[in-house]
């Protein structure tokens, strides 16, 4: 009797082993191929600089994306660790990559984007600025902010771009779209030292061309120009674009995946776990999609994200950079209690991942 009892007990084990052992291996699996964490774990995609957004990006508008103050206690808890400060187009008068506009954008277009990030008192200055006072209720900020600045697409074709060293730079040539990238990686630079912000630091730059096909023979150019200065190069593909799965080839440091699911009620929530594979089977990050509908009737469709990424390991084990329309983000934070609850859903997951970094 007193065997079978041994013998039936060393069953119950082995077979409870196996079975955790399995859970642990499967769980792996779903993890595993994810790009590496980097320096950024939580970037934000800020739309800003063209005359047809509504948002003025000042300090206030930036409070919810720097902090979330806590609910049931005192002080806050730090946001986002990166802004990605981007433009695809100016109103309707012209276009920062292809297919955006008819006219593509000049040199002066370039400059003026520029110009609007670091105006005083708002884009890149007011979120200086904000981070500055967030330390009165968060206390010190534990590494400065990470800034990514987009480059424009050198249009294909272009002959009207403007001038470099008195020659006017024709954009059928690969050389002369190379040097207008790499021109424009110096103005950024330089302009950004000039301004001597204490709170935030440039990263890298952002490749605003989410597919490659009119810039696959000369991007890697941009990557190896890039590199020299140790800067990184960032990339946000959308959902099976060309190019998607050569990613480091071209030339990027880190590449997200855009789902695309959030904006057609047609695409069923499974299209999030079949990015996650995706971006698995190819060393990528995930890029998180919403906007101000979240506030209405797309909500359950922000939810399928999180829920996504839970299910797949997302927020445990890469980066993660988020899509907000224009200010989604703030208007969740200031909308229905609904919303508020939507807002502190996603905005305590950053809080656990930034505390995890520390």
């Amino acid at each position: 009797m007193m065997n079978r009892i041994f013998v039936f007990t060393i069953i119950l084990f082995c077979l409870s082993s196996c079975s955790s052992s399995q859970k642990v291996t499967t769980e792996q699996a779903v993890a595993e191929g994810y790009a590496p964490k980097g320096s950024i774990r939580d970037m934000v995609l800020i739309y800003d600089g063209g005359t047809h957004r509504r948002e003025v990006w000042n300090e206030e508008l930036f409070q919810p994306y720097v902090y979330a103050p806590r609910q049931n206690a005192k002080g806050g808890d730090w946001l986002f660790d990166g802004f990605l400060f981007l433009e695809i187009f100016d109103g309707n008068r012209c276009g920062f990559a292809s297919g955006y506009r008819p006219t593509p954008a000049t040199k002066e277009d370039w400059i003026m984007l520029i110009d609007k990030y670091f105006t005083p008192g708002r884009s890149i200055c007011a979120l200086n600025d904000c981070i500055e006072n967030a330390k009165s209720v968060c206390g010190k900020l534990p590494k400065k902010r990470k800034i990514v600045l987009s480059l424009p697409e050198p249009i294909p074709n272009q002959k009207n771009w403007g001038e470099l060293d008195g020659k006017k730079l024709d954009f059928s040539k690969d050389e002369d779209r190379i040097s207008a990238c790499k021109w424009y990686i110096d103005f950024i630079t330089e302009r950004f030292k000039k301004v001597h912000l204490k709170n935030v630091e440039l990263a890298g730059f952002y490749w605003l061309a989410e597919e490659a096909t009119h810039t696959r023979t000369f991007v890697k150019h941009i990557a190896d120009y890039i590199h020299e200065d140790k800067q990184s190069f960032y990339w946000i593909p959308y959902f099976k674009s060309d190019g998607y799965t050569t990613w480091k080839e071209l030339g990027f440091d880190k590449a997200y995946l855009q789902p695309n699911h959030f904006f057609n009620s047609n695409i069923p929530d499974s299209r999030i776990d079949d990015a996650c594979k995706l971006a698995r089977q190819y060393g990528m990050s995930m890029e998180c999609e919403f906007d101000e509908r979240a506030l209405n009737d797309k909500a359950p469709r922000m939810h399928a994200y999180i829920d996504g990424f839970e299910r797949n390991h997302v927020f445990e084990n890469t980066d993660v950079a988020y899509y907000q329309g224009g200010s989604a983000f703030y208007a969740l934070k200031n909308g229905s209690e609904k919303d508020v609850a939507l807002y502190y859903r996603l905005a305590n997951i950053i809080i656990k991942r930034q505390k995890a970094r520390r």
